[in-house]
């Protein structure tokens, strides 16, 4: 689609695509293709060659970001703890979410910020859990259908330490946190950060909101917002560290729609399935159609500012003390330290087979850009079909 699409749709929006976007399409267009180098690989047990290109490595290519969720896995696997495990979403409200949209890096690390804040604020409280936890974030901007939808989903052991660090505080079997409690402090303080923020002289504002620039109008726009119900959801527990695991797969490496979604480019447009979350039940799945040029325009409003870290880390599990606070409460959950097993490494298993043989491929030509290899891959395998009947 970028590859066909992308040159005309740059082309017809020049002057209103950002420099991130014009980069994300360019490593989209050229991810694994000879203009960015790559590898020849031959079996040690025959004589079938392949080439292989580099990938673009972009962090919003769909299919770049399956190896890198593999790899982010295996360095989490050793923080997972033998507790219930449960899912929290908090939701940035389309009055702010508008504003989000001229000042992603801005406003999602607020939201970062307050949603943390919020559920570690809660969860300190003696009333309901009374312990320290640890959170892993991950922000979507998305919906389902490519629209505008920034939100953030957390991760959360269901229990924390102790705040003199004595025991392990876990929550009720099956219910975490009140979620009516998490809402009104997680609006209370966006709010008090926006306002804010706004004071320093940030957001920045333009266009058709232009005129929340003043801090009377900003405060105006915000003022409904006080008194509505904002959305936070807490999922059922998930069933185990595995689980969490299969969980985490299919959300920290996202980006805003897979391949697999895809049915057709045509033209008509690109058709893709969708879900329609007011629906309940099997009507929820849907399939829609967008002319290309807007589908493209979604798909690149999703486009993170550079060096935004939309994963992230807070209380037992914020990077610089994660491996103390994890040790401590396996300590205090009594779990003896796993020994280390000879096991295949994910690198290793991720290592191609070869085709013919199944034997292990290894290197033996690297090239650069605008290189041509010395070697030619081998011809395609045909199946030897012998007829017995």
């Amino acid at each position: 689609m970028f590859r066909d699409r992308g040159p005309a749709w740059r082309q017809a929006n020049a002057g209103h695509v950002s420099l991130g976007q014009l980069k994300v399409t360019s490593a989209i267009e050229s991810c694994r293709r000879a203009s960015l180098g790559g590898h020849v690989e031959r079996s040690e047990d025959c004589v079938h060659t392949q080439i292989a290109y580099n990938a673009c490595r972009n962090r919003h290519c769909p299919k770049c970001q399956g190896a890198a969720a593999k790899q982010w896995l295996a360095e989490r696997e050793a923080d997972l703890l033998p507790v219930l495990y449960f899912h929290v979403v908090f939701t940035l409200p389309a009055g702010i979410a508008d504003i989000a949209y001229q000042n992603k890096a801005v406003i999602y690390d607020l939201v970062f910020k307050a949603s943390a804040e919020t559920l570690t604020t809660i969860a300190a409280d003696p009333k309901h859990l009374g312990a320290r936890i640890g959170i892993t974030s991950v922000l979507h901007s998305w919906g389902s259908a490519l629209t505008q939808h920034p939100h953030v989903h957390m991760i959360v052991p269901g229990g924390g330490i102790s705040p003199d660090g004595t025991r392990w505080v876990s929550c009720r079997p099956g219910f975490f946190l009140p979620v009516r409690v998490l809402s009104r402090l997680y609006r209370r303080l966006l709010l008090e950060k926006l306002i804010a923020t706004h004071k320093a002289g940030r957001p920045y504002v333009f266009g058709n909101q232009t005129p929340l620039a003043d801090a009377q109008a900003f405060a105006a726009h915000l003022a409904p917002l006080r008194n509505a119900e904002w959305v936070v959801y807490a999922k059922r527990p998930f069933g185990g560290p595995e689980a969490v695991l299969a969980y985490l797969s299919r959300y920290t490496h996202r980006v805003a729609i897979a391949n697999s979604r895809l049915i057709a480019l045509d033209q008509h447009g690109v058709t893709f399935r969708w879900k329609d979350y007011r629906v309940e039940g099997r009507g929820r799945q849907k399939i829609m159609i967008l002319a290309t040029g807007e589908f493209i325009r979604r798909f690149l409003i999703h486009v993170l500012p550079k060096g935004f870290n939309r994963i992230r880390h807070y209380g037992l599990l914020a990077r610089g003390a994660c491996a103390g606070n994890i040790a401590r409460a396996r300590e205090l959950l009594a779990i003896k330290k796993r020994e280390d097993a000879p096991t295949e490494t994910i690198a290793d298993a991720d290592k191609p087979r070869c085709p013919c043989c199944g034997g292990r491929m290894i290197l033996i030509e690297l090239f650069v850009r605008g290189e041509t290899p010395r070697h030619s891959p081998a011809a395609p395998t045909r199946a030897i079909r012998i007829d017995t009947s």
